[in-house]
């Protein structure tokens, strides 16, 4: 993979996202920017499916770099996330010299040696023999335990990783860091203040439109108009979970699956179930909660978004 320079401006910014079929507003093309430019972790938060986890492989493919992804979760420590010894390599390495008489002294410093360390995306990120840093994905930070957090923060900080048996590892390029969450809890001030911070939110229904006509481009006009309208209204009623742009998008592929030319109430009941992922919210929307949404719609359309 051959490296592409950064971009050179906001608007340069902007451009090459959409180039890569991501519509991005200004202000998180600006913090895209300077996360860049200044070398600092991003960290976006906001709803699910709104776009934060995508501005990563879209980094990743605009400047050509590798990307590596850190999947968040309940338990993960520096064992799942950085690294681990090969113990069952250093066993067989411990009987292979006790048969051949090796030094103790030096049978341990070949033990705690990088030949059998295992790196995980955290120390593979930062590994100084890469020529070009990748991008590092941090996914869904507020589904790991809040003491993993403290195990970032030297990352975030320095671009580096003490491990006490074989010294400091530290990045010769900082790696590009994107954090995401989708805010289940509050993630501690400590690693907040080592990042750039923006607020992925639902985009208006111009720019959702936009992202659609990229996404999805052989959806008719006047579908996905309707469709982007639909959810738009939908996303005003109180559910549990309200329906991000990746909802949008793979609704309207199903839609096109089916034929469907414009939006009924049986085809949209029909289909609620790519829409929202809650059967509480599903049965909120039974029956005349979606004529009545698609009413607003159509009496809407005239004065277009």
């Amino acid at each position: 993979m051959t490296p592409i320079a950064p971009p050179t401006s906001i608007a340069d910014t902007q451009a090459r996202l959409l180039a890569q079929d991501y519509v991005a507003d200004r202000q998180l093309a600006t913090c895209v920017y300077l996360a860049l430019k200044l070398q600092r972790p991003l960290f976006l938060e906001g709803e699910p499916g709104t776009g934060k986890t995508e501005i990563a492989r879209t980094l990743a493919a605009m400047l050509g770099r590798e990307l590596i992804r850190l999947q968040c979760h309940e338990g993960l420590d520096l064992t799942g996330a950085a690294y681990e010894w090969n113990y069952g390599r250093q066993m067989m390495e411990i009987r292979l010299a006790e048969s051949a008489h090796v030094d103790r002294d030096t049978l341990a410093a070949e033990l705690f040696s990088e030949r059998f360390l295992t790196k995980r995306a955290l120390l593979q990120a930062i590994d100084p023999a890469r020529t070009v840093p990748p991008v590092l994905l941090i996914d869904e930070i507020d589904r790991a335990d809040e003491p993993f957090e403290a195990f970032l923060l030297e990352v975030l900080s320095d671009f580096q990783i003490t491990i006490p048996e074989l010294g400091t590892v530290k990045a010769a390029q900082p790696p590009i860091v994107i954090l995401t969450s989708n805010r289940t809890r509050e993630i501690h001030d400590a690693v907040k203040r080592r990042c750039l911070y923006h607020w992925v939110g639902f985009p208006d229904a111009t720019r959702e439109l936009q992202i659609l006509q990229r996404r999805v481009p052989g959806a008719g006009a006047a579908l996905a108009q309707q469709i982007v309208a639909f959810v738009q209204k939908l996303r005003e009623v109180e559910l549990y979970k309200l329906p991000g742009i990746a909802e949008t998008i793979d609704w309207t592929r199903a839609l096109m699956e089916l034929d469907t030319l414009v939006l009924d109430p049986q085809v949209i009941q029909d289909t609620l179930g790519v829409l929202l992922k809650y059967q509480d919210d599903i049965a909120r929307m039974q029956g005349s909660e979606v004529a009545r949404l698609l009413d607003e719609v159509r009496a809407a359309a005239h004065t277009g978004f």
